[in-house]
């Protein structure tokens, strides 16, 4: 064989002899298990480890608990928030803020001959206001509510089932400049019932109070419709 051959032989029966120490030392060093006192350390980290994860747990217990109160809690609240927002949209709650307040009488300054203010003369001004923005509405302290009628009823204009006399006082909570303009324009509803007689005073005001509807509409026939 040649010396290099040699030598290669040589160098690999002395990588083998090293790994059979580094396997035997190895093998020993596990034979003889961990330290005593090692293995009380590792006994009281894990007991301890034990206690810290068993506390970890009845806070996480805890927690879990007052997040179900509070989604409760969210959920009462959400649940009342739109309670109060559908009383306001049904006029069941009585309300205040600025907007304005309008007089009609058939019978003061008229222009030309006198005539009767007629119930669909305050159906325009109320759909005057509304179409201006108003967020409440009422004709002598009666709420003016989807289900309210306005109409003739002999001498009487009758609202919401009571009998009204004149003059009647529209009363309106929105922007009092808009709602103001919006009755005084060129050629608007102010200018339309003066020209028949009818005496129109719009007055801007820094706070409108506007009263609660005074009786709970009831529904005998009418059933929501069940989905799904």
């Amino acid at each position: 064989m040649s010396r290099s051959i040699y030598l290669s032989i040589t160098l690999v029966a002395i990588f083998l002899g090293l790994i059979m120490a580094f396997q035997f030392r190895t093998t020993s060093a596990v034979d003889k298990g961990v330290p005593f006192n090692r293995e009380q350390e590792l006994a009281m980290d894990k007991k301890q480890l034990e206690k810290d994860l068993s506390q970890l747990r009845e806070e996480a217990a805890d927690l879990s608990a007052k997040l179900d109160e509070a989604g409760k809690g969210n959920q009462i609240f959400a649940l009342e928030s739109e309670l109060a927002k559908q009383k306001l949209y049904a006029g069941l709650v009585p309300l205040s803020g600025p907007g304005v307040e309008i007089t009609l009488d058939g019978y003061e300054h008229a222009r030309v001959t006198p005539t009767p203010v007629h119930d669909d003369d305050l159906l325009k001004v109320v759909n005057d206001l509304r179409g201006a923005g108003a967020e409440a509405v009422a004709i002598n302290d009666q709420r003016i509510v989807a289900t309210s009628e306005i109409r003739l009823a002999g001498n009487h204009i009758n609202v919401n089932m009571v009998r009204l006399s004149p003059p009647y006082r529209v009363t309106a909570i929105g922007i009092a400049a808009t709602l103001k303009s919006s009755m005084e324009i060129r050629g608007g509803l102010v200018e339309y019932l003066s020209d028949r007689g009818i005496s129109v005073v719009v007055k801007e005001q820094d706070n409108v109070s506007i009263p609660a509807l005074n009786s709970i509409p009831t529904f005998d026939h009418a059933k929501p419709v069940q989905r799904g």
